[in-house]
């Protein structure tokens, strides 16, 4: 199985419960996206032995809200208002997935991505999610 990661990748900065049985988790950041990366084992897999569409739901979210939370100012966090995935193509064992988002619109509560899903070199799937921030309180002028 290759394990080479690709150039840019380091590991990724966000840890969670949901996606610590996931890791290694790998993280770009290009400045306008994060990209979401890892290298398909065992754990990433169905009973088929591909990997699940939950997970790849789960990463491209992530990376889509991470990527909204780059352009939202003043944000304290996002939380997903919906999100839609369509399987393209089959992402097998030992295959580099990545999420590649794309912030599309971002607004002052609300924020509108795109994201493809690639393993290896084929596009498995793409997905499109809305967020909304949840802003700091501002302290009233004294």
């Amino acid at each position: 199985m290759n394990q080479d990661i690709p150039e840019g990748f380091s590991p990724h900065f966000r840890k969670s419960g949901m996606t610590d049985p996931w890791e290694p988790l790998y993280s770009r950041n290009t400045g306008d996206a994060i990209f979401l990366g890892l290298r398909a084992g065992p754990a990433h897999a169905n009973s088929r032995g591909f990997v699940h569409g939950a997970l790849i739901t789960a990463l491209a979210d992530n990376a889509m809200g991470l990527s909204c939370g780059l352009k939202l100012e003043g944000a304290t966090g996002l939380v997903t208002v919906g999100v839609a995935v369509d399987f393209i193509a089959t992402a097998r064992l030992g295959q580099w997935l990545e999420i590649r988002p794309v912030v599309l619109k971002s607004g002052r509560n609300l924020c509108f991505c795109a994201a493809t899903v690639h393993a290896d070199d084929t596009l498995c799937a793409r997905a499109n999610a809305t967020f909304r921030a949840l802003m700091s309180e501002k302290s009233p002028a004294s």
